[in-house]
């Protein structure tokens, strides 16, 4: 019987593997396919073409759309963090009137859908002149990220030991050198799991940067492949896009391989209580 358990949690776990993993491994097959072998329900790659992502990483255009992808998640990962944690230490340390309710409203903020505050938000960034500006993604992608990046550092400070905090200021720490050489180290795993995740949100973002943008060179990765088109809708070129979904999502992979036991020590923290 225990064995017969064990068998069974490790086909679920395969199950589970094969569903997530399998999408992105076809995506990778058809982007080295050209022509008719784009049709051709195959699992092994016949040939190795490399012709659509030379296609799509010798268009200039292509390039300098990844880079603003990059920026634009970059600076909302380094501002989202950076307003979170003295956020974090003022709601999780400081005792104030309102503290519980004003939590409960940020958090509430990231539950409305996008499209709800879609046209309110693109009169205010026209009013501010951003429109067409990577700024204008900076912004709007931070009422979003921001609320559940405070969420979630508040909850991880609440549980670091207040004596370390007590000793701090006993040999004269002010407020910013406790945030800074105190609660930052032990934050890391915390900080790396919402950062990680609101970068994820910002690099694959798409209604925001479809209305806010509207040239090619100020466009972002997810709004470019969904413009790449051929000579006509019969004629969609699947292997460009395909190879340009790949190219996307690398980064993706290789911050998730680099940070893993980050992630594992933040998505854990403050489950057990020692």
């Amino acid at each position: 019987m225990a064995r017969l358990k064990t068998y069974g949690f490790y086909l679920l776990v395969a199950v589970i593997v094969l569903q997530a993993v399998f999408p992105f491994y076809y995506a990778i097959l058809t982007s080295l396919e050209t022509g008719q072998a784009i049709f051709d329900i195959n699992y092994l790659p016949a040939a190795l073409d490399w012709s659509n992502y030379r296609s799509m990483l010798s268009s200039g255009v292509f390039g300098r759309q990844f880079l603003n992808s990059a920026v634009t998640a970059s600076a909302v990962v380094v501002l989202s963090l950076v307003l979170a944690t003295t956020a974090a230490y003022a709601l999780a340390r400081i005792r104030f009137r309102g503290r519980g309710l004003l939590l409960l409203t940020i958090l509430s903020v990231s539950m409305f859908p996008q499209i709800a505050v879609l046209a309110g938000l693109f009169e205010l960034i026209r009013a501010f002149g951003l429109f067409n500006s990577l700024w204008a993604l900076v912004f709007s992608y931070m009422i979003f990220t921001l609320p559940f990046t405070v969420w979630v550092l508040t909850t991880f400070m609440r549980k670091l030991p207040v004596e370390i905090e007590e000793a701090a200021i006993m040999d004269g720490a002010s407020a910013l050198t406790i945030i800074w050489r105190v609660f930052l180290p032990l934050m890391w795993p915390a900080m790396v799991t919402t950062g990680l995740l609101a970068f994820i949100h910002a690099w694959n973002e798409f209604l925001f940067a479809l209305t806010f943008l509207s040239t090619d060179t100020q466009r972002t990765v997810p709004v470019a492949i969904a413009m790449i088109s051929g000579r006509s809708e019969f004629e969609i070129p699947w292997g460009n896009i395909m190879a340009a979904s790949v190219v996307v999502t690398l980064p993706l992979v290789v911050l998730v391989l680099i940070f893993q036991r980050k992630i594992v020590s933040g998505l854990t923290a403050g489950a057990v209580k020692g």
